[in-house]
């Protein structure tokens, strides 16, 4: 089998930063440190932390009083923060700085006086998150349907800002849409979206040209790495999404010669060579990587964690 390697896959920096705060926190006061929902979607990393001593809540009551609290790469809506305040609890925010960004651009239109838009997947803790960062009612829009259903007249002040694990691809249709809709709109520039998730996109659908098979490695609950198998299914190229090489079901490899390898954002590269090795299992491999494009972003980590 030759193997293809889709450039770039797994973690981007908004990830890495998040682990690494967990990390670095229990380095410098020992366990436990209290996570505040998944830190991100990948049962491998999480369940790697709490081996290391993290434990992992939903909600900030299951924090014992005084306890180092994190919260997860996300983001919180700001009564989550309140609370936390409230109770005093020494806390480290491992929210990306790309969702941060996001929360900040969704206020300042608030405060300008527009209602703001909101284009993600409802019910998504970055969607959760967002619409409890702004001051006034948010309006979730998920498809071109959704927008042509907005209760809103054509002249309303509106405003919209995105879920960072949409590409541009993704959401360029719904903005066109929006933008036809009401004639007084504003909105971020399109390279204000997260630039991992294009470029895993991008990667995709150069992938897809070159393989018969897509194997995307990464959890059920992570949105950017369902939205790379989709991407492949719609480039009519077979495309399945696997938490790790113990869901390789060889009978999808029958007929292919090719297969393309990639991961969500949220994915670790171990879990990609895990995947490789159960191929390795099933016959010889050839493996190559995609040229694609470099990612040398990093994100600066809470001043306090900097010298641990």
């Amino acid at each position: 089998m030759d193997v293809v390697m889709a450039q770039p896959r797994g973690f981007c920096a908004g990830v890495v930063r998040a682990i690494e705060i967990v990390e670095r926190a229990l380095k410098k006061h020992g366990a436990p440190v209290y996570v505040r929902h998944e830190i991100v979607h990948n049962k491998f990393v999480v369940e790697s932390l709490k081996e290391k001593g993290a434990i992992f809540v939903e909600e900030l009551d299951e924090v014992p009083s005084g306890a180092i609290t994190v919260f997860s790469a996300h983001g919180v809506a700001r009564s989550v923060e309140d609370e936390a305040a409230r109770r005093r609890l020494p806390v480290l925010d491992a929210t990306c700085p790309l969702v941060t960004k996001v929360h900040n651009q969704g206020k300042r239109y608030m405060n300008t006086g527009r209602t703001l838009i909101l284009i993600g997947h409802a019910g998504h803790p970055e969607v959760i998150g967002t619409m409890g960062q702004v001051s006034g009612p948010v309006l979730i829009v998920q498809s071109v349907a959704d927008v042509t259903a907005l209760p809103l007249p054509r002249d309303t002040p509106v405003a919209y800002i995105t879920q960072t694990t949409l590409s541009v691809d993704d959401t360029r249709d719904i903005i066109a849409a929006l933008k036809q809709q009401f004639n007084d709109i504003e909105g971020p520039d399109v390279r204000d979206i997260c630039y991992a998730t294009q470029n895993r996109q991008s990667a995709v659908r150069d992938l897809s040209k070159l393989v018969d098979v897509i194997l995307v490695v990464g959890a059920d609950n992570s949105s950017n790495s369902n939205r790379l198998r989709e991407i492949g299914i719609e480039a009519g190229v077979a495309s399945y999404l696997i938490a790790d090489g113990s869901e390789l079901n060889p009978e999808w490899l029958k007929d292919a010669r090719t297969i393309g390898v990639t991961a969500g954002a949220s994915a670790p590269e171990v879990l990609v060579d895990d995947v490789i090795e159960a191929l390795r299992r099933i016959g010889p491999v050839a493996v190559s990587v995609l040229p694609g494009r470099e990612e040398n972003i990093e994100f600066r980590l809470p001043s306090e964690l900097t010298a641990v």
